[in-house]
């Protein structure tokens, strides 16, 4: 379980201002919908299990982040570094990955569709036969290169 509450956080994001840390700090199983966490440093924090509905993550540093099994449709990552994130069996649909960077982020039974990757860097990238790739196609029947054009 999340180690702040949902109003905590919310009461130390409008404190921090733009940027906030939040590095290493345990958010699983948090509802986060709509908050704004734009250009924060999220680097090797728990979101297992989060909820991110609609969250704006844009320029964040998600580095090492654990977000198996989250709720994140329609987040946007746009420009995020997302460097061996783990996504494993996270709600991904809709999400905004544009420019960002998932160098060796892990896939396995992430749901994407409709995605847009376009221009993000998916060099590393690990993903698996349960993987659904923005066009609805199922893991390697999809390239993630594919989508970032």
């Amino acid at each position: 379980m999340a180690e702040i509450s949902r109003k905590e956080l919310v009461l130390s994001l409008i404190q921090a201002g733009p940027n906030p840390r939040l590095a290493g700090v345990d958010l699983s199983a948090l509802d986060m919908t709509r908050l704004s966490m734009e250009g924060g440093n999220l680097r090797g924090a728990n979101m297992q299990a989060s909820t991110c509905r609609e969250t704006i993550l844009r320029g964040a540093n998600m580095t090492g982040v654990d977000c198996s099994a989250a709720q994140m449709p329609f987040a946007d990552f746009f420009d995020a570094t997302l460097l061996g994130i783990n996504f494993t069996g996270a709600n991904l649909q809709g999400v905004r990955l544009e420019q960002a960077n998932l160098q060796n982020a892990v896939l396995n039974g992430a749901n994407l569709l409709n995605a847009n990757m376009k221009g993000a860097n998916v060099n590393g990238v690990k993903f698996d036969e349960k993987t659904t790739w923005p066009d609805g196609k199922k893991g390697s029947q999809g390239n993630p290169a594919n989508y970032t054009k």
